[in-house]
């Protein structure tokens, strides 16, 4: 017999369901998880870093080498240095403990999200519209390119526009990027 989940194809065995399948809509709702976790905190914390003149860059919740933790990267003009990140984790210490959006035990971190930061929310593209960036596509295009370099010209909400160092502008859906990152030396005035 052959069963069709989600655009995949699969021969059954008369003893049921292939197991992947389950794994798959188990791993979904995980993702789903972690991104409200994250989406949580955001929200929760933007408050304590606007007090302390600082915003909320990201906030990533991932699990690494069995252990969970909570990174919250923030920004500010300027840049930020290690006593900015020092005051917010001792500001929200507290009451994310009493907000307790985790259920895991998880390691806190606050740090700068770095000059090659990832650009993941439509306000990272607006801010940073005329800088290089580097972006790393999912699956390979139409010319076999998995990584574009250019100047970010122009964003749409699900699109961007880039246009390569050499070559015609080309606009991307960012669904089908892994990462669009600030190329670390528009940070230092050119190469």
């Amino acid at each position: 017999m052959l069963k069709s989940y989600k655009n995949i194809k699969v021969r059954m065995k008369e003893w049921g369901d292939p197991l992947f399948c389950l794994y798959y809509e188990v791993n979904g709702l995980a993702d789903r998880k972690r991104s409200g976790v994250a989406e949580t905190v955001r929200k929760f914390v933007q408050p304590y870093a606007t007090g302390l003149g600082l915003s909320v860059w990201d906030v990533h919740y991932v699990k690494e080498g069995g252990a969970w933790y909570l990174r919250i990267f923030i920004d500010k003009p300027g840049g930020v240095g290690i006593e900015d990140c020092e005051n917010l984790s001792r500001a929200i210490d507290a009451p994310l403990d009493k907000l307790d959006p985790v259920s895991d035990a998880y390691c806190l971190e606050v740090s700068s999200p770095g000059i090659d930061r990832e650009l993941t929310r439509p306000e990272h593209f607006e801010a940073y519209i005329g800088s290089e960036v580097t972006v790393r596509l999912i699956r390979p295009g139409e010319d076999g390119r998995r990584v574009i370099t250019g100047k970010l010209t122009a964003f749409s909400g699900s699109t961007f526009t880039v246009l390569p160092d050499s070559g015609d502008p080309e606009e991307i859906p960012r669904r089908e990027t892994a990462s669009v990152r600030l190329r670390e030396d528009d940070f230092f005035g050119g190469e």
